[in-house]
Parts: structure tokens; sequence; C-alpha cells
């Protein structure tokens, strides 16, 4: 199933499938005037709509956190034809059981141990995500586009999604998606 396809009738699964396979994203605090930084996620293992990040508190995405704030996560796929912002709530979670469930041989090349005094788990709840696919044939690329550069359409290069987390797991509210978008 392609990309798009799967974004028009499977978008939360495709994105979840898409965070298993992407070794980090960009994150970043609304509102800020620091920049998004890369940073390895780790999806909640208890299947809630929950993404997991180890950060420094030493870094600025850290300091401009203070008891939570609104944030963005942001990913593209390897292929470079999935996008997905997510936007939630982050904050720091202080849980020792939490960072050792979490703990793992990527985590521990970048601080000494679990008690490290720099090491922060910030827990991101997710409130929403827009999704886009595209195609990645690129015949169906160049046609598309000499379809559009030859009328007054927009080339369907792929589709749209909008999951909203707020709403209860196989809500018909929870899942839209949007075609040529």
């Amino acid at each position: 199933m392609s990309h798009t396809r799967k974004t028009e009738t499977e978008p939360e699964k495709q994105l979840w499938e898409q965070l298993d396979k992407v070794r980090a994203g960009m994150l970043g605090i609304e509102g800020s005037h620091s920049h998004m930084q890369p940073m390895a996620h780790q999806p909640d293992k208890d299947g809630q709509a929950r993404l997991w990040f180890f950060a420094s508190r030493d870094s600025d995405l850290f300091r401009e956190l203070g008891d939570g704030q609104h944030a963005h996560f942001c990913i593209i796929g390897k292929d470079q034809d999935y996008h997905a912002c997510l936007m939630g709530s982050l904050h720091e979670n202080r849980d020792q059981a939490k960072i050792n469930e979490y703990w793992n041989d990527h985590v521990a090349a970048w601080w000494s141990s679990k008690n490290d005094p720099d090491i922060a788990l910030l827990e991101f709840d997710l409130m929403d995500a827009a999704i886009w696919a595209s195609t990645k044939n690129p015949l169906r690329y160049a046609w598309e586009v000499q379809q559009a550069k030859n009328s007054d359409k927009e080339p369907d290069l792929g589709a749209r999604a909008h999951l909203d987390f707020t709403q209860p797991k196989g809500s018909s509210a929870r899942e839209h998606s949007d075609k040529g978008h």
C-alpha cells in the first residue's frame, strides 16, 4: 500500500509505523525564540498517544521548558515522501521507573548512567498531528505536474490527514484526511 493510500485509510497506524522507522525528528517549544532541536524519540510502550525523549538539563530546550509547554515534533520519512508534525504538551517526568523503562544503549552513549544529574526524561503527550504523504513514483510526479501545467488544476501528488488525539481511539472524529493536499 502506498504512503498516500495509507494516509487516506489508516493515518494513525501509518504515523506510528513511521515513528518506528525514523530515528529522530525536530522538537521545539511553541513560541520559543530558540531553534527546534534534533531529538531521538521513543513511542510510549503502553500504547498511549505519547512520545518520550531524553534531554540534557543544560540544553536550551530544557531551560525553556519550565513546568511544561506546548511543543511541536516534526519527522520526515526515510524516503522523504512522508512528513508529520505532532503537537502536544511537553513536560519533565521525574519517575525513576520511567527512566529505567526507556533507558537503552543509544541513551547510554550520551549519559554516564541513569542517575546522571544532567539527564531529564521528557514526556510528550500528543494532542494532534498533521500528516502529508506524497508519491515517490517519478512518472506519476511528472504526469501530474504536466497535467497541472496544461490546465487550471493543482497536481494531485499526495494526501493529507489530521489526527486528533484528544478524541477517543476509534472515533471517526479522531482521523480526517484530504486527498491531494
